[in-house]
């Protein structure tokens, strides 16, 4: 059946913003005394909120310093470190052209909306949810409730989440949603099938039949 709408994540469906992350975080460790670790293990903290990753790293009480620290940093380095993962473009815009839609992101908005723009992504979107700077706290599932409300939707609606990761799954069943799974990201198989995800595609160009929609749903 078509959804009414689709929700997508940013970090790891559509984009690939694992240098710019990483080294952000590298940066933000660095400059506030915490130990770096090596760049692959830094991986798992793109997603959930940042400020989480941190008083993990660094500590809780270094977490706010060393969130700052990173958004210095990350406000320039993300428009030229962050890459669309490939395919992704088309596939949205296939999504796109039969149903609204959405991005739901744990990154704050401020840096979300500036790369959808960049990266040819925003002509595609009817809003981009994401935290205000102010709120490094907000959970995915506030997130997602807010993308929801921005199509004119509410928790329970026919309205997929496309995600990478468990918290993504978390959010979209928080919100009576059902959450595809992509492993084009940061999780793997045996992460997503444990959150739930189902389906869970290999490949961007698998998305818009997925979700039922475009020529190859169609046939």
């Amino acid at each position: 059946m078509t959804p009414a709408a689709v929700l997508f994540d940013l970090d790891g469906v559509l984009l690939d913003s694992r240098v710019a992350i990483v080294r952000c975080i590298e940066h933000a460790l660095r400059v506030n005394g915490a130990d770096v670790p090596p760049a692959p293990a830094l991986e798992r903290f793109i997603g959930p909120p940042l400020i989480d990753g941190f008083a993990e790293l660094a500590g809780p009480s270094r977490a706010a310093a060393c969130l700052a620290s990173y958004r210095e940093r990350y406000v320039d380095s993300s428009l030229a470190e962050t890459t669309l993962v490939p395919g992704a473009r088309e596939a949205l815009a296939e999504v796109a052209g039969a149903v609204p839609v959405a991005v739901a992101t744990s990154k704050p908005r401020a840096y979300a909306e500036p790369l959808c723009e960049r990266l040819g992504l925003a002509p595609h979107l009817r809003a981009v949810a994401g935290p205000e700077l102010d709120a490094p706290e907000e959970v995915k599932t506030v997130t997602v409730r807010r993308a929801l409300q921005s199509l004119g939707f509410e928790a329970g609606a026919d309205v997929p989440l496309v995600g990478d990761r468990s918290h993504d799954a978390e959010a979209a069943r928080a919100n009576g949603l059902r959450c595809v799974g992509v492993l084009w990201g940061i999780g793997d198989e045996a992460e997503l099938r444990a959150a739930g995800c189902d389906p869970i595609l290999t490949a961007p160009r698998d998305l818009p039949a997925a979700l039922g929609l475009g020529r190859t749903a169609a046939g």
